[in-house]
């Protein structure tokens, strides 16, 4: 039998359909004319890898929280997070990319008609500050990070999110607080950029923003039953967490050192750091753990290794390598702390994306302005640690603006999106799962063969899985 569509059920394919159709109707124009000869073969080289590498991450991201919620939680949560390269790789090519770096409107936004269905780009010359490569090569690196940073969104609101409502807050969330952060940060004529604010690859534009909103998707769907009951959730599957951290940090060399624009001397450098701070940070959780009378976990040492790549990701083309390995161990620390005085909370962050991203990210941007140099990146500034205070003050200043912006714009959408449809699942769906409840899916699929009373019988494999 068939089950009647709402309205509102078919709206997301009509929209598809219509974009689908309105893109026939984009002229074709030749590509861009090298006549100069300023293409860099190897830069372009690197940054196709780069594009491929940070892609690869939102896979990663969500082996990472899939492994960590509850099993009949599993498939839901980690289709969340491979679902923005679906919505945000059509949203970036349709207007995402010309909001974020169009023709800017006063510093705050880029003028949606610039690129509107990528009109112009495979036949434009070179971003500014990437003229060794193609303006649409430059175009989809971006986009890759504007796939991602909703999908860190995910690991607040797991467990209570309808599906469907997430979907749209992605949508929103991408065109109102990511392309105007993309812009501010990283356009030319962005009010951050003209400010001095340094964010080499998204401490604001993508980890205190996702941080900020999952802080306000936690607040406006409030708590989860196990929450309020204290109960304790085993995660699913801890090696696939450590995949999604293997992932996560393999696909991170490109979100750093790719955003050097180029093969070169920099982006060797955001290499090193953004291993480097990774590397300390992991251990510092750990040992942290220890100190406080935990065991050391593959739990603790994944999430630090994550948390420092959070914090090196604003600083890795500025600082140097040595001082990253303070900037990851620091940041571990007091992510750590954060989560612990979190867990004594009220706040049902279920998987502590505030604590770690957008924390560790607000550490980030701090850390940029106490330990930048001029002698890593001349384009860069020197921080409060090489007697330059002002720059710190600008830095603040930044995150300061950014977490306002991000955590007020992020819960009006929630807040929003609750108004036209029910943001969170059932009581009863969220005890049976939204696995089977959301998308009539199963972590564990299958039966197996099960001798009762000299009998053999087929069950569910579910049915051998404790609760």
């Amino acid at each position: 039998m068939i089950k009647k569509v709402t309205p509102r059920q078919i709206a997301p394919f009509l929209i598809l359909a219509a974009v689908a159709i309105a893109s026939l109707f984009i002229p074709v124009v030749p590509g861009f004319e090298d006549k100069a000869g300023v293409y860099n073969p190897a830069d372009i080289a690197w940054i196709i890898v780069a594009t491929a590498l940070v892609f690869l991450m939102t896979p990663g991201l969500a082996f990472f929280y899939g492994g960590m919620v509850h099993r009949k939680n599993v498939i839901s949560t980690m289709i969340k997070s491979v679902v923005a390269a679906g919505v945000v790789g059509v949203l970036w090519i349709v207007v995402g990319f010309s909001l974020a770096f169009g023709s800017s409107i006063g510093g705050f936004i880029g003028d949606p008609t610039t690129f509107l269905f990528f009109k112009d780009v495979s036949s434009g010359a070179p971003w500014s500050l990437a003229p060794s490569i193609p303006l649409a090569l430059f175009a989809l690196f971006q986009m890759m990070f504007a796939i991602i940073t909703p999908g860190l969104v995910v690991g607040a609101v797991a467990e209570r999110i309808r599906f469907t409502s997430y979907i749209l807050f992605t949508v929103l969330f991408s065109l109102l607080v990511y392309a105007p952060l993309a812009h501010w940060s990283w356009h030319p004529d962005g009010f951050l950029f003209k400010m001095g604010v340094l964010d080499f690859a998204g401490g604001t534009v993508v980890h205190i923003s996702a941080g900020c909103a999952a802080l306000a998707g936690a607040l406006v769907l409030k708590r989860r039953k196990v929450h309020m009951e204290n109960k304790e959730i085993p995660p699913a599957n801890v090696p696939y967490v450590l995949i999604g951290t293997g992932l996560l940090w393999f696909g991170w060399f490109g979100f750093n050192a790719g955003s050097a624009l180029g093969s070169n001397a920099l982006a060797v450098s955001a290499f090193a750091t953004t291993n480097t701070a990774a590397a300390a940070a992991g251990l510092s959780w750990m040992f942290f753990d220890v100190v406080r009378g935990k065991k050391p976990s593959v739990l603790g040492f994944c999430i630090g290794a994550v948390v420092g790549l959070v914090a090196i990701t604003p600083a890795a083309g500025f600082v140097g390598i040595p001082q990253s390995i303070f900037i990851g161990a620091v940041a571990a620390i007091i992510s750590n702390i954060a989560v612990y005085y979190k867990q004594k909370s009220r706040l049902d962050d279920t998987l502590d994306v505030f604590p770690c991203h957008g924390i560790g990210g607000m550490v980030g941007m701090l850390m940029t302005g106490l330990f930048a140099s001029k002698a890593v990146n001349s384009a860069g500034n020197d921080g409060w640690f090489y007697g330059n205070f002002d720059f710190f003050f600008t830095q603040v200043k930044a995150l300061v603006i950014v977490v306002a912006f991000s955590f007020t714009a992020s819960f009006i959408i929630f807040k929003f999106i609750n108004f036209i449809l029910p943001l969170r699942v059932t009581e009863e769906e969220e005890e049976l799962g939204l696995d089977a409840t959301q998308h009539n899916e199963k972590y564990l699929q299958g039966t197996l063969l099960v001798a009762k009373n000299g009998q053999m019988k087929e069950e569910e494999v579910s049915e051998h899985i404790s609760e």
